[in-house]
């Protein structure tokens, strides 16, 4: 969809500046907690373009991170979770004693993280994290330890920073919300 046709204007919310010297301070702390190898396992679509500024934190800070990707859907091109999670494609091989990181952009119910860490766990991963740019703490439904959090955002549709609105605004280089 072309950017005149999106619905709904955009309001800033976390700048670019914040976005970038959050995500650095993110590296380092996951860094001091998972030191030498990690796989950072990105959920995808909306997860790619914190992963790849994460990957490069996660490198100048001296992890050695391996790089797989996943694809699970719960939203479709509406602003509500179905509530169910749907695996995409196939699971990324080679997790078995590996200390896995998963990174996604937003942690909100905790139905996609938690069951994203189930499958890591079943393909024999030893250790899993989370890491999620965005926290939406009051649309938690499951509980799901999430280890490392970029922002705790109230409960509105944002967009930007990879994230989309029915395959829009994932351009933005900024976190906005959609009025």
């Amino acid at each position: 969809m072309p950017p005149s046709a999106l619905p709904g204007a955009v309001t800033p919310l976390i700048p670019a500046d914040a976005l970038a010297e959050r995500v650095t301070a993110m590296g380092r702390e996951i860094a001091a907690a998972m030191p030498g190898d990690v796989t950072m396992v990105v959920l995808l679509k909306g997860g790619f373009v914190f992963a790849a500024d994460l990957l490069r934190a996660l490198g100048v800070a001296g992890v050695d991170a391996r790089v797989e990707f996943i694809r699970l859907s719960s939203y479709g091109s509406g602003k509500e979770s179905s509530g169910t999670v749907v695996l995409i494609g196939p699971m990324p091989e080679g997790l078995e004693g590996r200390r896995v990181l998963i990174v996604d952009d937003i942690a909100d119910s905790g139905r996609t993280l938690s069951y994203v860490r189930q499958l890591m766990l079943d393909a024999g991963a030893a250790e899993v994290r989370i890491a999620a740019l965005l926290d939406k703490p009051s649309r938690r439904v499951i509980p799901v330890p999430v280890d490392f959090i970029g922002f705790s955002v109230e409960d509105r549709f944002v967009v930007g920073y990879g994230i989309d609105y029915a395959e829009g605004y994932r351009y933005l280089p900024f976190i906005g919300v959609v009025e």
